[in-house]
């Protein structure tokens, strides 16, 4: 079975360094808010192009906390509408519904599948604050044209990076685009730790301070308490870890794109459409997503014939019982997507041998 996505074996080629990193960390005697965190926000900070990285639990507090920080400096309040893409996964919704914000969801691009400057334009209103970009499946939304319709319309544009750690748009970088950006490092993503982990990048100094200070229950004085926060800290271990895979996320990302044209170049199916790239540097291949209007059989025939996939997603957010207000919503394009998109494996340490039976069991489907 050539499997979706080996962890073990991913992780395995850095074992030296992730048991070195660890082991530097328990000697250390300090496991929270410590100097591997303190550095990985700087390196990370430094990777992506911005000023501050505050590091988190995961990707979902990442965006959560962004808008919160928006609520306590009064940049955005209670009732005010957030445009977001239809299209995503759930944590892309939860982060504005936990805030007790709107979601105005919008159809793609019928070609990238991400969020364009059209579609913000066409459903802005008078309570319209925000925009929440999506870089799906590792390639980058219309950054510059996102962000000429929010300088239009005074509008904040918080990015959800999870998919797309250094992906960028003329040397511009993922994290760098919006006004503040939300990652996740959950061990599947291009960079991934070894549990649960995400960060938030932004220019803005008092944003970073504020995400810092509501992650640690609402302090930033040890039993003095000036907001009503949560824990959500990125620990000293996953901050190691981190460090080590940050080092190698170039490298990766380079084999990624080489398995990505093998694919691109060597599917042939005229019952399959490949995904589209418009600017290669945009897109670092986090998820490789065909679409086909037959995606069950063709999941069933490649298990057959001894490849993993996964589809991303099968049930888009509007859909789901625990968003049955929006339920009767009637979005074509984002529903279609939903039910064609399947994920073919694409991983750093895919043999030649993989990445060529992968190829041949998709052309061989009728």
């Amino acid at each position: 079975m050539i499997n979706f996505l080996d962890l073990k074996k991913l992780n395995g080629v850095y074992a030296s360094e992730l048991l070195e990193a660890c082991a530097r960390v328990i000697d250390s005697g300090w496991y929270i808010c410590g100097k591997e965190l303190a550095a990985f926000e700087q390196e990370f900070a430094s990777y992506c192009g911005v000023e501050h990285c505050v590091g988190v639990a995961n990707g979902l507090d990442a965006l959560t906390l962004s808008l919160r920080a928006w609520k306590e400096m009064g940049l955005l309040q209670e009732g005010d509408e957030v445009i977001l893409p239809a299209n995503t996964y759930i944590a892309t919704v939860l982060a504005v519904t936990e805030n007790r914000l709107v979601p105005v969801f919008v159809e793609p691009d019928p070609v990238t599948f991400n969020l364009s400057a059209k579609g913000v334009k066409a459903a802005l209103t008078a309570k319209t604050k925000a925009v929440l970009a999506v870089h799906l499946y590792g390639q980058l939304a219309d950054m510059p044209g996102i962000m000429a319709v929010a300088g239009e319309h005074d509008l904040l544009v918080l990015e959800d990076a999870a998919q797309a750690h250094g992906a960028s748009n003329d040397g511009r970088k993922a994290g760098a685009w919006g006004h503040a950006a939300g990652f996740s490092f959950y061990p599947g993503k291009n960079l991934g730790a070894l549990g649960d982990a995400g960060a938030v990048l932004t220019q803005d100094a008092e944003l970073a301070r504020l995400v810092r200070g509501l992650g640690n229950y609402g302090s930033y004085k040890k039993y003095e308490n000036e907001y009503l926060g949560v824990n959500s800290r990125l620990d000293e271990i996953q901050a190691a870890m981190l460090r080590v895979k940050l080092a190698h996320l170039d490298q990766e990302i380079t084999l990624r794109r080489k398995i990505a044209d093998l694919y691109r170049i060597g599917i042939k199916n005229p019952l399959i459409s490949l995904p589209y790239v418009g600017n290669e540097e945009a897109h670092v291949w986090h998820l490789f997503v065909v679409r086909t209007n037959r995606r069950d059989e063709l999941q069933r025939f490649l298990a057959d014939q001894g490849v993993q996939t996964l589809i991303h997603y099968p049930v888009p957010p509007h859909k789901q019982q625990a968003y049955h207000a929006y339920n009767s919503l009637s979005l074509p394009l984002t529903e279609a997507i939903h039910r064609e998109v399947l994920s073919l494996p694409i991983s750093p340490v895919m043999t030649q041998e993989e990445i060529s039976a992968v190829i041949g069991a998709v052309n061989a489907f009728v």
